[in-house]
């Protein structure tokens, strides 16, 4: 029922965003991140513990709490976006998009060079995907598999009108190897890539700590020769903002895996400074850092364990 519902939730969300009047709709999805704020919900404890690396061991709970409110807030727009993109026009999303960099990628795709845009979870990822398709360049990304399945499909077939090509992060055919031949063949590929999903990435320092990022950008990258280029996203009043940042060469070392800890490290370097100058649309609510992946872990298994002793009582 509740994965019948989400599906619904979002139906609606699509269809009653695109026809009502923006400015009523803005105020609502306010509302909704205020509303999460003030109840201190799962996803803003999670925002919080994240901002707090930010700001560091003197920043005030009231300092925190500001910045998260602004996140959240921040976090809705997207959604709110989102929902309304496909009815925004092509003048509209040209018009209010400030950009800097793109030159440089756009260079490399003319040349027949592929590129791996690799990108935080910040601003609105999802207009600057449509963006860029808007120049005149196809991209292919990466989306996780939600369930249910049919909330999945919508999303995918979203972001397909907008002039992508998504792949299932898992339950698909040969994603890497689909991703290494649209590189080989002067493509675009972008992913997101601050957050490791499966556990396995290389642990790089970020905000000081350690904290484990996905390895694919710098993995693809080495095996196809790709420029391998971060970018930052970030609002500033009614527009978007897109910044190219330069190529980050693939490192050098004794290995394999050291040379993708190193390029994802230099991507992290990166990510770092542009969070850090836009902290409020840094929407990352999910565990980063290692010590709160072991602190999660923990929990899990106190949890169990005290499910197993109820158990047997």
């Amino acid at each position: 029922m509740d994965e019948r519902m989400a599906d619904l939730a979002y139906s609606a969300g699509w269809t009653m965003v695109r026809r009502s009047p923006e400015r009523v709709g803005r105020a609502v999805f306010e509302r909704m991140a205020d509303h999460a704020w003030r109840n201190h919900n799962e996803g803003t404890r999670g925002l919080e513990r994240n901002l707090r690396r930010l700001l560091g061991p003197k920043a005030t709970d009231v300092q925190l709490r500001a910045l998260s409110r602004a996140g959240m807030r921040s976090y809705m727009r997207y959604y709110y976006e989102m929902f309304r993109l496909p009815a925004m026009d092509r003048e509209h999303v040209l018009a209010h998009t400030r950009h800097s960099g793109i030159e440089a990628l756009e260079r490399n795709l003319r040349s027949g060079r592929g590129v791996v845009a690799a990108l935080p979870h910040m601003g609105n990822w999802d207009h600057a995907g449509a963006w860029i398709t808007m120049r005149g360049f196809a991209l292919t990304t990466v989306a996780q598999r939600l369930s249910p399945e049919r909330l999945f499909q919508r999303f995918t077939a979203y972001r397909e009108s907008l002039g992508m090509e998504v792949l299932p992060l898992t339950g698909g055919k040969d994603v890497v190897g689909t991703l290494a031949r649209r590189l080989r063949a002067g493509g675009l590929v972008c992913l997101l890539a601050d957050r490791d999903l499966g556990g396995g990435g290389p642990e790089v320092e970020f905000f000081g700590e350690p904290a484990r990022m996905p390895s694919g950008p710098a993995a693809l990258a080495l095996n196809t020769g790709a420029a391998l280029m971060p970018v930052s996203l970030w609002y500033d009043g009614p527009y978007w903002n897109i910044r190219v940042h330069d190529e980050v060469p693939v490192a050098s070392g004794a290995t394999r895996s050291e040379r993708i800890r190193a390029t994802t490290q230099e991507l992290a370097r990166v990510f770092q400074s542009e969070i850090a100058a836009h902290p409020e649309d840094w929407h990352m609510l999910q565990t980063v850092f290692s010590a709160d992946h072991e602190a999660d872990r923990l929990e899990r298994e106190r949890s169990e364990a005290l499910r197993r002793l109820e158990r047997g009582a």
